[in-house]
């Protein structure tokens, strides 16, 4: 056999850079289904401790601790920095969510340095590839981390409480879109005990909107303001 045949595929799990950045692109799990089908894996070191994974945890599953940018395929959450595509050689491969319709991307460096990317937030939403819907799974995330937000910050209860002392009237709630993190938000409010009733979606597609007015919400369908337009 060819040294080409029997190279095994080295996956790297970097740690994230950005100090309120707590994901990691890797959990032990998915460190040991790839591990068990051949694929070795490299951990850098600390690389889950912000999301309560210490090392151990990954070499437990099968993983090693080194220098992760120098596998074969790199593996991150947030789009690289300057410093971090620096780290990076050609004939390499990067998978993550690599923003790369924002101006201030990293994709052109990427391209300098002969790195295959993969940006995971483009991947199509078909029947095949759901298991690598990461997008709906952060959005999900994010909605209902949205509203525990809201929630806080708030000067109102989400309920409407009633007590012998009088009747507090709950918060009214305003959710602008209704995809998937839209969705989430919603029912995440509703789940504090927000009234449906009181929940106002505000979403350019009337069939969106129609999923959450079923459950008793109001909802307005508005067409989207174009970038060039200033919104009324």
């Amino acid at each position: 056999m060819t040294d080409a045949q029997t190279h095994t595929i080295r996956v790297g799990v970097v740690a994230e850079s950005r100090p309120d950045e707590r994901r990691v692109a890797l959990v032990p799990k998915a460190v040991a289904a790839l591990v068990n089908s051949g694929v070795a894996v490299v951990v850098e070191s600390g690389a889950g401790q912000r999301a309560l994974l210490p090392d151990e945890l990954y070499t437990d599953a099968g993983a090693t601790v080194g220098d992760a940018w120098a596998a074969d395929v790199v593996v991150k959450v947030a789009p690289p920095t300057t410093e971090e595509v620096g780290r990076l050689h050609s004939g390499q491969t990067l998978i993550g969510f690599l923003a790369p319709r924002n101006a201030d991307n990293s994709i052109g460096a990427l391209k300098q340095a002969g790195v295959e990317a993969f940006a995971l937030e483009a991947i199509p939403r078909i029947s095949r590839a759901q298991v690598m819907d990461a997008l709906s799974s952060q959005a999900n995330v994010a909605g209902y981390k949205a509203v525990l937000l809201a929630a806080s910050e708030s000067t109102r209860f989400f309920p409407m409480l009633t007590t012998a002392a009088g009747t507090v009237k709950p918060a009214t709630v305003l959710v602008l879109g209704v995809g998937v993190a839209g969705l989430q938000a919603l029912a995440t409010a509703k789940r504090l005990g927000h009234a449906p009733p009181a929940t106002t979606c505000v979403q350019k597609s009337p069939t969106r909107c129609a999923r959450w007015v079923r459950s008793g919400s109001t909802s307005e369908s508005r067409p989207r303001a174009r970038a060039d337009t200033p919104a009324s």
